[in-house]
């Protein structure tokens, strides 16, 4: 039985937590409204700009290079297992994939965690993915700044063309119609 005294180390705990889980929302909202509409110079300047390269490997070890998907219309999405909009985008992607495939779309999920809990994550919340995802853990995170994702944002998105040109960067969760609109000419 709880004594009082525990009873009200439990509630500033859990207060305390609260106010963690708030505030780290409010922090996320914040970066994605004042980046809604603006963008630093260096991102701006990635628009219509050779992709960078990079290797990663996929969920089983293998190693990738982006040039392996050269001449297909790429988006990348950089996303985390504790990431709520990252897993809310997953199933959509499905679909977008599933729907343009035959017309050169390739979607790349780059998660910046480790193989462990990507596994764990795909295990436990039965999500199915018909694209490469690739492992990044904390080198995931100099390669997404190389994508313009100077603030951490997650998820974010970057679309390049066939020529490999960046074409659009996306801070934040994207929805269909984004999508839709940005490929339209691209494919």
């Amino acid at each position: 039985m709880l004594t009082s005294k525990y009873k009200i180390g439990l509630l500033l705990i859990l207060l305390l937590l609260g106010v963690i889980a708030l505030s780290y929302n409010k922090q996320y909202k914040l970066q994605l409204d004042s980046h809604a509409n603006t963008k630093p110079n260096e991102v701006d300047q990635l628009v219509g700009q050779k992709r960078p390269d990079f290797s990663l490997p996929d969920r089983l070890g293998i190693p990738y290079n982006i040039s392996e998907w050269d001449g297909k219309v790429i988006i990348l999405n950089f996303w985390a297992t504790w990431c709520r909009p990252c897993r809310k985008e997953m199933p959509m992607f499905y679909q977008f994939q599933q729907d343009y495939q035959e017309k050169g779309l390739q979607f790349i999920g780059i998660a910046i965690d480790d193989k462990a809990a990507v596994d764990v994550f795909f295990k436990q919340t039965g999500i199915n993915v018909n694209y490469p995802i690739l492992i990044g853990d904390d080198e995931a995170i100099p390669i997404a700044k190389n994508y313009g994702n100077e603030f951490g944002v997650l998820p974010y998105s970057v679309i390049i063309d066939r020529q490999g040109l960046i074409q659009y960067l996306h801070y934040g969760e994207i929805n269909r119609e984004q999508i839709e609109e940005k490929i339209a000419a691209l494919l």
